[in-house]
C-alpha cells in the first residue's frame, strides 16, 4: 500500500498498521513522517523503541529478527526502527526484510519502521522491497521543487498563525523567501520557526509578515546541485542560474562537473535535434537519447526554439569552456573557469528563454 506524506495524517486516524517504509531524500519530511508514526504509536501504548542502523556488509541481522520476534520484559508493545542509509541491505538483509514483512502480518504488538534513502526503479523491483510494500505501508518522500516552494512556505507560515501580505507584495515576499532557502528544506523549516518567534501572531497583531521583516530575518541558506542548475538553464531562468552558479562556486563544487552537466545538455539537444531532422518524432527521439522526466518537458519546449546553427555555436562554446576549466586560455573568453561557465550557461539560458522557432518570424 502506497500513500503520500500528505495522506499520512488521515491514514493514521483510521488506525496504525504494523509495518511502514519511509523512503526518499528529503530529511525534514522523512523525519516529520517518522515523528507522526512515533506519536501515534505512543498514544496506542507502544512504550519501548529500539533502533538499528545497517552499516556495512557485516551487519548482524539476527539481532533485528530476534527483536522483532520477542516482546520486552517491560512493555507489551514495541517500535523497531531499521535505518538502511545505503538503500542496499545485501543478500542476508534481503532475506531478513522479507521475513520481517511476513512476521508483521497480524502482529499488533510490534511496529516496524524501515527508513531508506531515495530508491531507483531497479531497487523498487527487488524481492525485499516488494515484500515490504505488499506487507505494509510505503511513503515516498519527494523533495519540494522550486516552483512549489513558495506555496509550501505559505502553508507552514499559516500553520503557526502567520501569513504574507495579499497581492504582489506577498508574492514577492514568498519568492524572496524561497530564493533564500532553495534546496535546504530543513533550514527553511528553521527559518519559518524563527519568524514565528520574532513576529508571533497576537491579539494586536494579525500575523501578517512584511517583506522588510522577512528580508531582515531570513538567512541565505540555499543549497544547489548541478542537476537543478541544468533544469534552470533549460527553463531560461537567467537570474536563478546566476544565483545557482554563485552558490555552487561558494560551496566548492568542481568546475569540471558543472561544465560536464551543461555540455551534456547541449550534446543531448543536438542529438535529439539531429534525430528529428532524420524524420524521428520528438517523443521517439527523446526516448532514444534517454531524456525523460522534468528534462523531457523542458526539451519539448526548447527544441523548436533552437536552430542547427545555434546548437553548433553552443557545442563550440562548450568545447572552449572545457579547455578553460582545465587551465587553457582561449581568445575572447575569460581566463577564470567560473566566469567562463557563467557565460556558457547564460548563452544557453538566453536562447531557451527568448529564441523563437526559425519558421516563425519575430513580431515587432
Amino acid at each position: 500500500m502506497q500513500i503520500s506524506p500528505l495522506q499520512l495524517g488521515r491514514h493514521l486516524e483510521r488506525g496504525l498498521k504494523s509495518l511502514y517504509v519511509l523512503h526518499g531524500d528529503e530529511p525534514l519530511l522523512q523525519l516529520e513522517a517518522l515523528d507522526a508514526l512515533r506519536a501515534q504509536a505512543r498514544a496506542q501504548g507502544f512504550t519501548e523503541r529500539s533502533a538499528h542502523t545497517v552499516a556495512g556488509a557485516h551487519f548482524d541481522w539476527s539481532e533485528v529478527l530476534a527483536a522483532a520476534g520477542s516482546l520486552s520484559l517491560f512493555a507489551d508493545k514495541q517500535i523497531i526502527e531499521i535505518r538502511i542509509p545505503s538503500g542496499k541491505p545485501g543478500k542476508e538483509g534481503s532475506a531478513a526484510l522479507q521475513q520481517l514483512a511476513e512476521q508483521a502480518q497480524g502482529n499488533d504488538s510490534t511496529l516496524t519502521i524501515v527508513l531508506l534513502p531515495r530508491l531507483d526503479k531497479a531497487t523498487k523491483s527487488t524481492a525485499w522491497f516488494m515484500a515490504l510494500e505488499n506487507g505494509g505501508v510505503t511513503l515516498q518522500v519527494e523533495p519540494v521543487e522550486r516552483q512549489a516552494l513558495p506555496q509550501w512556505i505559505a502553508q507552514r507560515l499559516g500553520a503557526q498563525g502567520q501569513r504574507v501580505a495579499a497581492g504582489v507584495e506577498g508574492q514577492h515576499t514568498l519568492q524572496f523567501f524561497a530564493d533564500r532557502v532553495e534546496g535546504n528544506l530543513l533550514a527553511a523549516h528553521q527559518e519559518i520557526q524563527k519568524l514565528g518567534l520574532l513576529y508571533p501572531a497576537t491579539a494586536h497583531n494579525d500575523g501578517v509578515l512584511t517583506l522588510a521583516q522577512v528580508e531582515g530575518a531570513v538567512l541565505n541558506v540555499a543549497r544547489y546541485d548541478v542537476f537543478k542548475l541544468s533544469e534552470a538553464v533549460l527553463a531560461g531562468q537567467g537570474v536563478r542560474v546566476q544565483r545557482m552558479l554563485d552558490g555552487l562556486q561558494a560551496e566548492g563544487e568542481a568546475e569540471v562537473l558543472v561544465h560536464y552537466t551543461l555540455a551534456e545538455d547541449i550534446r543531448a539537444l543536438k542529438r535529439v535535434k539531429d534525430a528529428m531532422g532524420q524524420g524521428r518524432p520528438l517523443p521517439m527521439a527523446l526516448r532514444e537519447n534517454r531524456v525523460w522526466g522534468a528534462k523531457e518537458r523542458l526539451f519539448e519546449r526548447v527544441l523548436p526554439r533552437l536552430s542547427d546553427d545555434q546548437l553548433a555555436e553552443l557545442l563550440h562554446a562548450a568545447q572552449v569552456v572545457d579547455g578553460i576549466v582545465k587551465g587553457l586560455k582561449q581568445p575572447g573568453w575569460p581566463a577564470n573557469g567560473w566566469q567562463a561557465l557563467h557565460r556558457l550557461a547564460q548563452q544557453l539560458c538566453g536562447l531557451c528563454a527568448t529564441t523563437r522557432p526559425a519558421s516563425s518570424p519575430a513580431r515587432p
